[in-house]
C-alpha cells in the first residue's frame, strides 16, 4: 500500500466523526453566532451585522445583574458539590475494600438520577414549602415562631437543587481519580513516618487533582446554561442567563437570546479553560 493510499484511508476513517462534529456542534454555534448580529425590530427578524444586542447586554444593569447571579451560582453549587461529593468518593475509595460493595454503594449515589430532573425538583416542594415537613418539623421542635419562607422559591432553593441535580457529576471522576492512585504510595508516606493530614495533603489530593478538575468542569458548564432548576425551585424571584435566554426566546427575540447564548459560551470557554491550565487531565483521559 503507498503512502497516497494510506493517506487516503486515514482521512477516509476520520471522515465521519467529521461530518457529525460539523454538522451537531460548529454549524448550529455558527449559525448561532450569525444570528446574534442580526436585528429584531419588534415582530421579526432582519438579517444584518449589527453590534447592537452585544451592546445592549454591555448596557443594561439588569442583564449584567444576571450574569453575575449566575455566577453565584455556579461558585456556590461548585463549593458545595465539592465539599459533599469528595468526602463520598474518599470514602468509597479508601474506606470501602471489597470492590463489590464499592460498585453497590456508588450506584446508590446514582439512584436519584434514574428519574428526570422535573421530577426530582417538584419533590422539594412538599418538603421547603411552607407547609412542608421541614418546616412542620421546626414548628414542632419550637425552633422557628413561623415558616422559613426563604426555604423555597430563592437563591437558596436553587442552589440546593442544583447540589442535588449535579453531585454525581463531581463524586464519579474524583471517585475514579482516587482509585487511580497507587495504594503503594501511601504505605511509603506511612512507614516515613507521615501523619494522616499530611498524607492527604501531599499525596492523595495532588493525585486526586485531575478528578477535581473534570468534575468541576462538568458541573460549571451544567449550571452555567442550567434554567428549569432556577424556573421550578426559584418560583420567579431567582434569574440566571439560562433562564433570561428562555425568556427572550419565548418573546421571539432570537437575536438577542443569540448574543446571550454566545457571550455565555464564551464565559464558560474562559472558565473551562482556566482550569484546564492549572490542572492536567490527560492522565484521565
Amino acid at each position: 500500500m503507498t503512502k497516497t493510499s494510506k493517506a487516503i484511508q486515514s482521512y477516509l476513517l476520520v471522515t465521519p466523526q467529521t461530518l457529525v462534529f460539523l454538522l451537531f456542534l460548529f454549524f448550529p454555534i455558527a449559525m448561532i453566532a450569525i444570528v446574534s448580529f442580526w436585528q429584531f425590530n419588534g415582530y421579526a427578524m432582519v438579517p444584518a451585522f449589527s453590534l447592537e444586542n452585544y451592546w445592549s447586554i454591555l448596557q443594561s444593569d439588569v442583564t449584567l445583574q444576571t450574569y453575575l447571579n449566575t455566577f453565584k451560582f455556579v461558585a456556590l453549587v461548585w463549593l458545595f458539590t465539592l465539599l459533599i461529593g469528595y468526602p463520598v468518593a474518599f470514602f468509597l475509595s479508601f474506606y470501602v475494600e471489597e470492590l463489590r460493595w464499592q460498585v453497590i454503594l456508588f450506584l446508590i449515589c446514582t439512584i436519584p438520577f434514574w428519574t428526570s430532573n422535573i421530577i426530582r425538583m417538584i419533590s422539594w416542594v412538599p418538603l421547603l414549602g411552607k407547609e412542608g415537613l421541614v418546616n412542620q418539623l421546626l414548628l414542632q421542635l419550637s425552633l422557628i415562631d413561623q415558616p422559613l419562607e426563604f426555604l423555597l422559591y430563592s437563591d437558596f432553593a436553587v442552589v440546593l437543587g442544583m447540589v442535588h441535580l449535579y453531585i454525581i457529576f463531581m463524586i464519579a471522576p474524583i471517585f475514579n481519580s482516587l482509585m487511580r492512585i497507587d495504594r503503594t504510595l501511601v504505605t511509603a508516606a506511612q512507614d516515613m513516618g507521615a501523619s494522616g493530614w499530611q498524607i492527604f495533603r501531599e499525596v492523595i489530593l495532588p493525585l486526586s487533582a485531575p478528578g477535581i478538575a473534570i468534575g468541576s468542569i462538568f458541573v460549571v458548564t451544567l449550571v452555567m446554561g442550567e434554567f428549569v432548576t432556577v424556573r421550578l425551585m426559584g418560583g420567579g424571584q431567582a434569574a440566571s442567563v439560562g433562564k433570561l435566554i428562555q425568556t427572550q426566546i419565548g418573546s421571539l427575540q432570537y437575536p438577542l437570546a443569540a448574543a446571550n447564548a454566545i457571550v455565555l459560551l464564551v464565559v464558560t470557554l474562559v472558565l473551562v479553560v482556566s482550569i484546564l491550565r492549572v490542572v492536567d487531565i490527560r492522565k484521565e483521559l
